[in-house]
């Protein structure tokens, strides 16, 4: 999940997901950022856990078609 986390922030700059850790971590330590992914990569569980189940697709995500 954390290497899932640190590819959401590459490949999803847009999303609401990635705008918060990048919030949270801008300007911060490499340990800091560590913790943050932490908590990123359980709200992005929680994220695509709604995705499967309902179909919601998270905020500012981009799909492919």
């Amino acid at each position: 999940m954390v290497e899932l986390a640190w590819s959401w922030t590459r490949h999803q700059p847009g999303s609401a997901l990635a705008r918060w850790f990048n919030g949270k971590v801008a300007g911060q330590s490499k340990r800091i950022r560590r913790i943050a992914i932490v908590a990123l990569a359980r709200k992005l569980l929680v994220a695509l856990w709604r995705y499967a189940r309902d179909g919601v697709v998270p905020e500012g995500a981009v799909l492919k078609g």
